[in-house]
């Protein structure tokens, strides 16, 4: 972890399955990611009904967009997971999937999740949304 990023889980709120409440960043730069699909590289849908296999594409696909700028996991300050269920078990599935992914630091710091009724792609059923603070 980096001494520009700080993560705070304040102690009369709510223990986190894992994420923290507030991330602090210091100034620097910042990369929003777009919102990464379960796509392979030629746009097909990877897992189709198999939302921890779309789970597993959408970590691989943000590990390579956080190196193209230079970013890893460590440095994500921000995570929004979109998954297209109300199913509780299901959302705590791909929360455990992508927790334990290559990615998984990623989802220490202050995160979302989010069961939504569509998304994007046809057959596609979950999302990631990434910021990032850039190293120096």
């Amino acid at each position: 972890m980096s001494d520009r990023i700080t993560r705070i889980s304040p102690k009369r709120l709510h223990k986190t399955p894992g994420y923290h409440h507030i991330t602090v960043v210091e100034a620097g730069r910042t990369a929003y990611l777009a919102g990464q699909c379960p796509l392979d590289r030629d746009g097909g849908l990877v897992g189709d009904g198999d939302p921890e296999r779309q789970a597993d594409q959408v970590a691989a696909n943000a590990l390579i967009a956080l190196a193209a700028v230079g970013a890893g996991p460590e440095d994500v300050v921000r995570s929004v997971i979109y998954v297209c269920t109300d199913d509780a078990e299901v959302l705590a599935a791909v929360w455990r999937r992508l927790g334990d992914s290559v990615v998984g630091a990623a989802f220490t710091t202050a995160s979302t999740l989010l069961g939504v009724s569509r998304l994007g792609y046809r057959g596609q059923l979950v999302e990631v949304d990434l910021t990032a603070a850039l190293p120096g």
